[in-house]
């Protein structure tokens, strides 16, 4: 697959959820060739900030959209661009979901910014065929994100103050084929569950192109993987989640 450096106008900014948003970018090489799961890096056009990673949210002809939420000074400045601002954005990045065509329900099973890859998954899992089931889950109802995509749409909250009371993964239907993206801690419980799923890991990544090693991932087989080369999708069994901390990916918490 090919791999694009652009440097991408800002086209549009909504909030979705309390300190959530979602960025639009005019990037239509990456947005014919995104697949769910991917990501692409940015960086401010021209700007002293380090590339940060975010899965691609949603892709239309020529335009593409990440989800940010402000909790560090870099994405702080991401955050603060306006329609007609300009990002350097390279991508697409990493190996998305594999979804096998067939007349299959799939679970999305998202924690908190973990619903980032949601919508591309669903849009794909359809192409393929499939049902869609989405599970969103966060602390609170305000932390939800307000936009769904799903022929059947379950949310959970830790304070029970909408949907189930608990975690989305308790809260998840079982089914064929299931996709997980959230907290290392979700994704380990998801993993019990499921270990077939496949799931989108959140960490640290600093180049995106696996020279840094800033990214590396410790398999239940012994070693490491790169998340941005050989992941960021990975089979859940496969993950050796307690040597993985249990805090959000770098793009969320610089």
């Amino acid at each position: 697959m090919n791999l694009f450096l652009l440097d991408a106008p800002i086209t549009s900014k909504r909030q979705v959820a309390r300190g959530m948003f979602v960025i639009g970018l005019h990037a239509p090489e990456i947005a014919n060739s995104v697949r769910a799961g991917q990501f692409v890096n940015l960086a401010l056009s021209p700007g002293p900030l380090l590339r940060r990673p975010f899965s691609v949210y949603r892709a239309s002809a020529d335009h593409i959209e990440i989800v940010l939420k402000a909790v560090g000074a870099g994405t702080a400045q991401l955050l603060a661009l306006e329609p007609g601002d300009r990002a350097s954005c390279l991508g697409p990045l990493g190996r998305g979901f594999e979804l096998a065509a067939g007349p299959q329900t799939a679970v999305l099973v998202s924690g908190g910014l973990g619903v980032a890859p949601m919508p591309l998954a669903a849009r794909d899992a359809r192409a393929a065929g499939m049902r869609v089931t989405w599970v969103h889950g966060a602390r609170t109802a305000a932390e939800l994100c307000a936009e769904t995509d799903g022929e059947t749409v379950i949310w959970a909250t830790d304070d029970g103050s909408q949907g189930t009371a608990g975690t989305a993964v308790a809260a998840a239907p079982d089914a064929e084929v299931v996709l997980g993206c959230g907290p290392n801690r979700m994704l380990a419980a998801l993993a019990e569950r499921w270990p077939a799923a496949q799931v989108a890991l959140e960490t640290y990544m600093g180049c995106g192109t696996g020279v840094c090693l800033g990214c590396a991932v410790p398999l239940k087989g012994g070693g490491f993987d790169r998340a941005c080369k050989e992941g960021p999708v990975y089979r859940a069994a496969d993950v050796d989640w307690s040597a993985l901390p249990t805090h959000l990916s770098y793009a969320v918490t610089a």
